[in-house]
C-alpha cells in the first residue's frame, strides 16, 4: 500500500538509493576482504615490530594509518586486528546459528511441553544481557580466541531459535506438509525433508547479521581486558591500547581501528537489506533480530 502511493519520482529516487547503497557494501566488503587475505603477505614486515624512534606518528606515506606508542605501523596492526575480529565474528556467527536452529527446530517441530521448556529458556537466556553472560563464560578460561568465540555463540543463538521457531511453526500449516504426513512420513522425516531446508533463507540471514554483532561483542570483552591477550592484533585490543593516547591528543591510534568495526558493521547491513527486500514481504516482520 506504502508504495502505491509513491510518486514515480520517489520510486525512481528509492530504486537509487538502494542501488547506490548496495554497490557502496559490495566495494567496502570487497576492499575489506582484500586487505584482510593479501595486505599481511605482500607487506613483508612484522606487525610486531617495535621503532621506538617512530612512536606516534601521525598518517603520512610512509605509514598511512600512523604509528601507535611503541612505533608499530598502525595499517598492518589494523589489517591484522581487522583479520583476527571478523574470524572470531564468522565463526561465533555460524556457531551460534546452529545452536539456534536446532534449538527452535526442536521447539517449532515436536511442540507441546518440548515448545514450552524451550521457550521459557529462551526467555530466561534473554533476560540477562548478553555481554553480561559473555563475561560469565570467558572469566572460566584463559584469554584466547575460542573463549571468545564461545562467549559469542552461547549468548546470541536466542534470536535465532525464535526465528527458526517461528517459521517452522507457519511451514507446519502448509498442505505439503499434512500431505506428507498423511502419505506416513515420520515427524523426524517430516523434519529434516521438509521443514529445516525452508528455515534456510531466515537462518543464513540471522547467521549474517550476527557477524557485526559477535565482532562488537569481542572487541568489547578485548577492550575490557577479557578477550584475546593484549599482544595479539584485535580491534578491541587496539582501542584498549590507544585510550592513553587519545587522552594526549593523538587521534589516530583510535581512529582507524573504530573506523574498521564501523564500516564493515554499515556494509553488512545494507547487504542484508537488499537480501531482505528480495524475500516476500509477509516474511520481513519474522527476520527483524
Amino acid at each position: 500500500m506504502a508504495d502505491a502511493r509513491q510518486s514515480p519520482l520517489q520510486k525512481v529516487l528509492g530504486r537509487s538509493t538502494r542501488t547506490l547503497r548496495v554497490r557502496a557494501s559490495v566495494i567496502i566488503m570487497a576492499v575489506v576482504v582484500l586487505a584482510v587475505v593479501l595486505v599481511p603477505p605482500l607487506a613483508q614486515l612484522d606487525q610486531q615490530a617495535v621503532d621506538l624512534a617512530q612512536k606516534l606518528r601521525p598518517p603520512s606515506w610512509a605509514h598511512p594509518f600512523g604509528t601507535d606508542d611503541v612505533g608499530r605501523d598502525l595499517l598492518l596492526r589494523c589489517v591484522y586486528g581487522l583479520r583476527v575480529s571478523l574470524m572470531v565474528g564468522a565463526v561465533a556467527a555460524l556457531a551460534a546459528t546452529l545452536i539456534g536452529t536446532a534449538v527452535g527446530a526442536a521447539a517449532g517441530a515436536f511442540g507441546g511441553w518440548t515448545d514450552r521448556v524451550v521457550m521459557r529458556l529462551v526467555d530466561t537466556c534473554s533476560s540477562v544481557p548478553h555481554l553480561l553472560l559473555g563475561i560469565f563464560v570467558v572469566a572460566m578460561f584463559r584469554p584466547g580466541v575460542w573463549p571468545v568465540v564461545a562467549s559469542v555463540a552461547l549468548t546470541h543463538w536466542l534470536s535465532t531459535a525464535r526465528i527458526v521457531r517461528s517459521e517452522i511453526l507457519s511451514l507446519r500449516s502448509r498442505p505439503f506438509i499434512d500431505a506428507a504426513i498423511s502419505g506416513g512420513a515420520s515427524r523426524w522425516r517430516v523434519t529434516v525433508r521438509h521443514l529445516l531446508p525452508g528455515v534456510v533463507p531466515q537462518a543464513g540471514l540471522a547467521a549474517v547479521l550476527m557477524v557485526p554483532h559477535a565482532m562488537w561483542h569481542e572487541s568489547a570483552l578485548s577492550f575490557l581486558g577479557l578477550g584475546l591477550p593484549a599482544h595479539q592484533a584485535s580491534l578491541g585490543n587496539l582501542v584498549q591500547s590507544a585510550r592513553g593516547s587519545l587522552l594526549a591528543g593523538d587521534w589516530w591510534p583510535t581512529l582507524f581501528p573504530g573506523l574498521l568495526l564501523i564500516l564493515p558493521t554499515l556494509a553488512i547491513a545494507g547487504l542484508v537489506g537488499a537480501w531482505r527486500e528480495r524475500l516476500s514481504p509477509r516474511r520481513r516482520s519474522e527476520l527483524m533480530l
